[in-house]
């Protein structure tokens, strides 16, 4: 049973179980899970990375993690559609809270992400970042890459972001390219979903454009990723952009054309069997938002996640019993 308290992100016992704080009230951490720093033993982390000085067009996506913890509120407390299941049941998740930067010196921002994560990886959980620009994809990629090698992509989003980068730029359109000339992503297991923009450079990663994912079946899209990644360790990178404007209006560089929610998130449903190992939600930008919707559909992205991960560790308990 759901505990009796309010405020569950701070006066939580333990690490799993549901809350039972109102969806309109309690300290808003990401699914009332408890804020700690204190990661041992954590299935999952969740982390916010507030930074948007990399943006091309409209800022705000520092407060990306503040209005997806908010959003999330909807969905404690009951069995998670479509999981039919308390995600927190039997998997241990923490809200590790946001990342301290320094607004004023940007250039150290990468570092900081980068050793942050790794001191999270380090200790064995699963590590969900909530951005944030996507440039902090990059030092993200870096941390994971350091553990697993080179990964594969899945990547979300309206634009390619394979722009030149001169390796010194804070760009949150370049992240890619610099990720496939340093080894750190391999492209032949990489792919790019819901791409509605054109940039010089592909470098061989499999694009499924606009259209192209207008015309399939969710399914035939999961297949496509779980074949391109191909039992490949994977990172997972969710622009919020990727998602059509009249569903996401709440981010800085919105491109008309794109899916509805309700087809990419059953795609997400289908990845249970790609070795996600880390992934992320970027661009969500409140100010531009109407009602939430946007913030709704990145926690709802978000939860998925955690719900994949539940799964997994189920099928991985009943091996064993």
């Amino acid at each position: 049973m759901p505990s009796t308290s309010i405020d569950h992100a701070f006066t939580a016992r333990k690490t799993t179980g549901a809350a039972s704080d109102p969806t309109y009230a309690g300290a808003l951490s990401f699914m009332r899970r408890k804020f700690t720093k204190d990661v041992k033993g954590a299935d999952a982390v969740v982390w916010g990375i507030p930074f948007d000085a990399a943006v091309s067009n409209r800022p705000g996506a520092r407060f990306g993690p503040q209005a997806i913890r908010r959003a999330s509120a909807l969905f404690d407390n009951d069995p998670q559609y479509p999981f039919s299941r308390d995600l927190f049941e039997a998997m241990s998740v923490v809200d590790y809270g946001d990342c301290l930067l320094d607004y004023g010196n940007h250039q150290k921002t990468p570092a900081t992400i980068e050793r942050e994560a790794s001191k999270i990886l380090k200790a064995g959980g699963f590590l969900l970042s909530l951005g944030g620009d996507h440039f902090v994809t990059w030092p993200l990629l870096k941390a994971h890459a350091a553990i697993h090698g080179p990964l594969a992509l899945v990547h979300f989003d309206a634009h390619q972001d394979t722009w030149f980068d001169d390796n010194k730029r804070i760009d949150h359109g370049s992240f890619v390219a610099r990720a496939v000339r340093d080894g750190i992503i391999d492209p032949d297991r990489s792919i790019q979903i819901g791409i509605r923009t054109h940039a010089p450079e592909d470098f061989g990663i499999k694009i499924l454009y606009g259209y192209e994912v207008e015309d399939m079946r969710p399914a035939d899209i999961a297949y496509a990723i779980a074949e391109r990644t191909g039992g490949r360790k994977t990172y997972l990178s969710f622009d919020i952009d990727c998602l059509d404007p009249a569903f996401a209006p709440g981010t800085g560089t919105p491109v008309s054309g794109g899916p509805s929610p309700a087809k990419i998130l059953s795609v997400l449903r289908q990845l249970g069997h790609v070795d996600i190992v880390g992934a992320d939600v970027v661009e969500v930008a409140p100010a531009y938002d109407h009602a939430d919707i946007t913030a709704i559909a990145g926690a709802t992205v978000a939860m998925h996640f955690l719900g994949l991960l539940a799964e997994q560790k189920a099928r991985s308990a009943a091996l064993t019993d």
